[in-house]
């Protein structure tokens, strides 16, 4: 117990910020904590009720409740503020099949979606959100990231020229100087998309390979004209690899509607007996492995590199 428990409004503040994040209490628990009577905890709820009676008139339903079924004390909010299981659920679902996190910053992030439940449904949702957890696998890096991904968007909002080491999936080394616009996340991975000093289009580095991350103090502008844009960057990349951007034409008898899903740029220019007359555009050497990938279903007409729409 520190010194500030028996005060007043120490108590009624941490009252107050448990019962916001969806903590339950317990008149019992709480007198031993603080070193009072139940008689006093339950005052401290009587207040605060009052408080939210006068702070919100016209929301009934921000009140703080008792759960005869849990002998516990909860804030109860417009259900309109609170995810439901079936939302968190799939929040969830999403996050874990993306495998972009390392264990336990996954479980932090899920751990937070589930205080994100109304109380009186949360124990269900934590149950199955927790099962989902026992199988999860994680990226073979095991890296933290998330203190990283901010670290970054930070140097590409405020426009830092940043330097790092860059270990390659043959274990080379490299140090690189470069202009951060961007981060992607890609099948299992966050990329920062940047702009060298060498050529005109955007480069592509996972994250979980940069090391030694710092400003050099210098800071950079792009024409507006050349403006990175996220969007129509995702469209024209794919398996993010870096390149010049190409124009491909090809031929493809497969069902067109799988083509256009997975290639964003593709667009038919005619079609025959079964057989589509395709061009799409993507950077780097991506879109013609895929493509070299489908076999008989593909025929390559003609490749061609073509400047980049920002």
């Amino acid at each position: 117990m520190n010194h500030f428990s028996t005060d007043r409004g120490y108590r009624l503040l941490n009252l107050y910020e448990r019962l916001s994040k969806g903590e339950e209490i317990r008149k019992i628990a709480l007198a031993r904590e603080f070193g009072v009577t139940e008689k006093t905890i339950q005052r401290d709820i009587d207040e605060l009720r009052a408080y939210l009676a006068d702070a919100h008139p016209t929301e009934g339903e921000t009140a703080i409740r008792f759960s005869r079924a849990r002998g516990t004390y909860y804030l109860a909010r417009n259900e309109r503020e609170w995810l439901t299981n079936t939302e968190a659920l799939a929040i969830c679902k999403i996050l874990l099949e993306s495998r972009a996190l390392n264990k336990p910053e996954m479980e932090r992030i899920l751990g937070k979606i589930i205080m994100q439940i109304s109380p009186k449904d949360r124990d269900v949702a934590e149950a199955v959100i927790r099962s989902e957890l026992l199988n999860y696998l994680p990226p073979r890096h095991g890296k933290d990231l998330l203190d990283v991904l901010w670290t970054l968007s930070e140097h590409i909002t405020e426009k830092r020229v940043i330097t790092f080491e860059y270990a390659r999936q043959d274990g080379k080394k490299s140090r690189r100087a470069v202009k951060p616009v961007a981060i992607m996340f890609n099948e299992f991975y966050f990329y920062l998309i940047v702009y060298g000093f060498e050529v005109d289009y955007p480069l592509v580095f996972r994250i979980d390979r940069m090391e030694k991350i710092a400003p050099t103090g210098e800071r950079f502008e792009i024409p507006y004209k050349k403006r990175f844009s996220d969007g129509e960057f995702r469209r024209r990349v794919l398996f993010m690899y870096s390149g010049a951007l190409q124009r491909v034409t090809f031929e493809y008898s497969g069902v067109p509607e799988a083509m256009l899903d997975k290639v964003p740029t593709a667009k038919i220019l005619s079609q025959k007996d079964g057989v589509c007359i395709m061009e799409a555009e993507a950077f780097g050497d991506g879109l013609l492995m895929w493509l070299n990938a489908q076999g008989e279903k593909v025929k390559i007409i003609s490749k061609t590199t073509v400047s980049a729409p920002f």
